[in-house]
């Protein structure tokens, strides 16, 4: 399948061609595309050419590329934590602080949670919800443990709310937050055991209000929540999210 049009132009139109098979699940995570050399068979198009186009790809973690005997050029499905970098660096060149990174989190959570409250469904989401409130319960003496699945809560919650794009949207503020947490204990601040015991009473809360599909009393309370988590986060306050972009 011969590329035309400009030489300048053929990486971009070998790139898009490998883009829309891999958005579209033609191709799958994992799959081989091939060898660079079958590539260049398979294009029509010069080494410089088809190299050019994977560099396209391989920014936009769609590829990855191995060398050696067992290599090749590989699909990769972009995923929350390339999603979340992508989000992360266009944060740091505006020098946007964690703090309203949090504050960000704080408006999309409480609608999510009104939404999961209004859901026919809502039975199947109060179960997943309280799997990982037994979850945390169990880690509760594990600060590293507990925030894990703590971020994990938070992330299914806004997933369960049903809309792809919140979920998205939540899946990159919820991944550099669960960062700005993890970099926090690593510098030996951890959120107090009676902190985490008062988040999953609080999460309790949250089911019970869903389960009596009282949406607006989800909402609320799941509003006074993030807030007072904001208030308690360690890093939230003096960081900025150029602090984190090496933990990607």
């Amino acid at each position: 399948m011969a590329s035309k049009g400009s030489p300048r132009e053929k990486p971009q139109q070998i790139a898009d061609e490998l883009r829309r098979l891999i958005v579209s699940g033609e191709l799958t995570d994992g799959d081989l595309l091939g060898r660079e050399s079958d590539l260049v068979a398979r294009f029509g198009v010069s080494r410089p050419s088809l190299r050019e186009a994977l560099r396209i790809l391989e920014a936009q973690g769609l590829i990855s590329v191995q060398r050696g005997v067992l290599g090749g050029i590989f699909v990769r499905h972009p995923d929350e934590q390339a999603t979340a970098r992508t989000a992360a660096l266009m944060l740091l060149a505006r020098n946007v602080s964690l703090a309203d990174v949090f504050v960000a989190r704080s408006h999309l959570e409480p609608l999510a949670a009104r939404r999961v409250a209004d859901l026919d469904t809502r039975l199947a989401a109060v179960a997943e919800l309280e799997a990982l409130i037994a979850e945390q319960e169990a880690v509760m003496g594990d600060a590293g443990a507990f925030a894990r699945v703590n971020a994990e809560f938070h992330q299914r919650l806004l997933a369960l709310a049903g809309n792809q794009t919140l979920a998205i949207v939540a899946e990159m503020l919820t991944d550099i937050v669960a960062r700005s947490v993890a970099a926090a204990q690593d510098r030996g601040v951890a959120g107090s055991l009676a902190n985490r015991r008062r988040s999953v009473r609080s999460q309790r809360r949250l089911v019970e209000l869903i389960v009596a599909c009282d949406g607006p009393g989800a909402q609320e309370h799941w509003r006074s929540h993030m807030v007072a988590l904001g208030k308690l986060a360690p890093s939230a306050r003096a960081e900025a999210v150029v602090d984190l972009i090496d933990d990607y």
